[in-house]
């Protein structure tokens, strides 16, 4: 766990804000929509059938409606009359409201309800209905199926992009940061496409197809319907303006809340040993605070949208229903039509209603996107040095290494190593020792190219690694380091990591030779034993015999051992020294050890010191010349403090 340069980092956090660039971003996620332009075109053309059916309902609704009132109006006037009698009767006798009422109506004085109309009229609206929840879950359907296409592509991108990340990438993010962008920003913009998206394209679609039926029916009251949406689009944007800056501080500090919740579990113990449990406790407060004050703030902005659109429906249906009351009174309307239009009006304003209430998933997803799109912008490893056509490394001497005139720095004002040159013949033991600090680990980070060097050459094989691919570099190598790495699996399928192709038998060769064959078959399953990623159910030193069978079995040409016997004690570190005496044989390696006893038979020894070679040649010639090797020798064994 690091309680220094990461929680400075975290501490140091800025918020995202508002939307960085909102237009590059959305034309970013329809490009990840363009090769899905076919299904999309069909989810449309779906949702434009299934809107078409659901907006004629209400207008069926309507004739049904009709029917019955003109059904209950013609009982009630005289039998054997005409429409023009009972319309002059009525007005006879002072009734001219009703007359005019009845003059829009299509009866027949005397004649109720048809039920025969009414019932094939219930009927077609019925199979309207049925026909456009059909096609709205076919729309959903393709939707579904090309949103997921689309993700698992972005997923698939975002795994190939943690491969060409360069080390310093995550040197300087946290790893729950990491995670929270490949995982939970994937996940929120998942569900913002298919649902959001979704939502928007039935939304318009609804809104076009009301609007053109409440011209129809009539063109007085649509336009009071329409002037509710200038209303509702003000009311949407300046909440939503004010949302979008807190929907950001939200997946910031999710991102941040992760990497402390990653740090803290990942070094529990050293929490418990250094007493540090009340502060890490405190630490995971006030994150935890941050995100819900980001988090109260982003979905209460963007939750009163839907309300305010409600408010504003409903001052729409109350002035809808005062005019179309006095329009049917005045015989304009018929019943039919008002009540039509009313559920036209509510189908108007609900579509904007969910877009307003999408908002806030939409706001967020934006701002997932955002965090996607910089994982994915991040600088990569020069493709430069990856050539198209790269030279290959000769068998027969991919040992041979050669550092020449190399420099690095991890900060350019702030020099580490400095002319650094070596020549390692092929099959040579080359031990690297010297203080903490002196650039012994990263001399290995720029053998296997997780750092470009920034001056010098480095060849191996006599092939200089800039006419050579990463990966060709790396196939060359075998690590064991002083940090175990166990993945989720057996023991055996561990072991296999570096060589997927092994029998069982050079499993369990590499495993006798390392050591680790004893313990595994005192184990119930043996080589099928399951371990976590943790591996808890195994000890340190366990894990570390572990990692050494995994290099035995990978059989490279060069090894890197960096502190690989750490974690054992004494006796079995004795027995791996003779086993390793018999690997390295015909194989280039470079050990990398505090405890100068193990790497005395090395063929050359190689002192650093602030990032230079400051003495090499064998233990017998370093001792003899009473430098910094003399001294850092004896101080293992007389105790003396350098």
């Amino acid at each position: 766990m690091s309680m220094g340069p990461m929680g400075a980092m975290r501490g140091g956090a800025q918020p995202l804000g508002r939307s960085k660039d909102l237009r590059g971003t959305t034309r970013r996620l329809l490009a990840r929509l363009h090769p899905e332009r076919f299904k999309l075109a069909l989810a449309l053309v779906l949702g434009v059938t299934s809107v078409g059916f659901m907006v004629s309902g209400p207008q069926i609704l309507g004739s049904a409606t009709n029917v019955l009132f003109n059904g209950i109006i013609g009982k009630r006037l005289a039998p054997g009359t005409t429409k023009a009698q009972a319309i002059r009767q009525l007005r006879e006798h002072g009734e001219s409201q009703i007359a005019a009422m009845v003059s829009g109506m299509h009866l027949t004085p005397g004649v109720g309800v048809n039920i025969d109309e009414l019932g094939r009229v219930l009927g077609l609206c019925a199979l309207v209905y049925l026909a456009g929840a059909a096609f709205n879950y076919l729309q959903g359907f393709t939707m579904a199926g090309l949103t997921q296409r689309v993700m698992s592509n972005l997923r698939r991108d975002v795994e190939e992009k943690l491969s060409r990340l360069p080390l310093r990438y995550f040197d300087s993010h946290s790893h729950g940061d990491v995670l929270s962008r490949v995982t939970n920003d994937i996940d929120n913009l998942t569900t913002t496409i298919q649902q959001g998206l979704s939502q928007l394209i039935t939304s318009f679609l609804t809104i076009a197809g009301v609007m053109g039926m409440m011209f129809w029916i009539s063109p007085l009251l649509a336009v009071v319907s329409v002037v509710t949406i200038p209303l509702a689009l003000v009311v949407t944007y300046f909440i939503a303006k004010r949302s979008q800056v807190q929907f950001g501080r939200q997946w910031e500090r999710t991102g941040t809340l992760n990497g402390l919740v990653e740090e803290t579990h990942t070094g529990h113990e050293l929490v418990q040993v250094f007493g540090r449990s009340e502060a890490t406790v405190a630490e995971f407060r006030e994150q935890n605070t941050q995100l819900y004050e980001a988090s109260f703030r982003a979905q209460f902005l963007s939750g009163i949208i839907q309300p305010s659109m409600q408010f504003i429906a409903n001052i729409n249906y109350v002035v809808i229903a005062v005019l179309g009351g006095y329009r049917v009174a005045s015989g304009l309307l018929s019943l039919g039509a008002v009540t039509a239009f009313i559920q036209y009006s509510r189908q108007f304003t609900m579509p904007i209603t969910q877009i307003a209430s999408q908002m806030n998933l939409l706001q967020s997803g934006v701002a997932s996107a955002e965090r996607v799109f910089e994982f994915l912008d991040a600088e990569e490893e020069s493709p430069n040095e990856d050539r198209d056509s790269p030279v290959a490394l000769k068998a027969s001497a991919a040992g041979q290494v050669t550092l020449e005139n190399v420099c690095f720095r991890y900060e350019a004002d702030e020099p580490l190593i400095e002319d650094f040159s070596l020549d390692v013949a092929a099959g040579d033991t080359v031990a690297i020792v010297g203080p903490t600090g002196a650039g012994k680990t990263t001399i290995v980070n720029l053998l296997v190219r997780f750092y470009e060097i920034d001056a010098g050459h480095i060849l191996l094989g006599g092939v200089d690694y800039a006419e050579l691919t990463r990966d060709e570099v790396r196939r060359a190598y075998a690590m064991v380091l002083q940090d175990t790495w166990m993945f989720a699996g057996s023991i055996g399928d561990n072991i296999r990591y570096g060589r997927p192709e092994a029998s069982d038998d050079e499993v369990l060769e590499a495993a006798k030779a390392a050591h680790v064959d004893g313990f595994v078959r005192t184990l119930s399953d043996g080589y099928a034993t399951l371990i976590d990623q943790d591996a808890t159910n195994l000890s340190s030193g366990q894990k570390q015999l572990l990692t050494i069978a995994r290099a035995f079995l990978a059989n490279r040409s060069v090894l890197i051992l960096d502190e690989a016997t750490s974690n054992v004690d004494t006796r079995t570190e004795v027995l791996i020294q003779e086993a390793m005496a018999s690997l390295r044989k015909g194989r280039t390696s470079f050990v990398i050890a505090h405890r100068l006893s193990t790497i005395r038979d090395a063929n050359v020894i190689v002192v650093m010191d602030q990032g230079r070679i400051v003495e090499q040649g064998s233990h017998e010639v370093l001792m003899a010349k009473r430098g910094l090797y003399f001294d850092l020798y004896n101080s293992q064994f007389a105790g003396v403090a350098t």
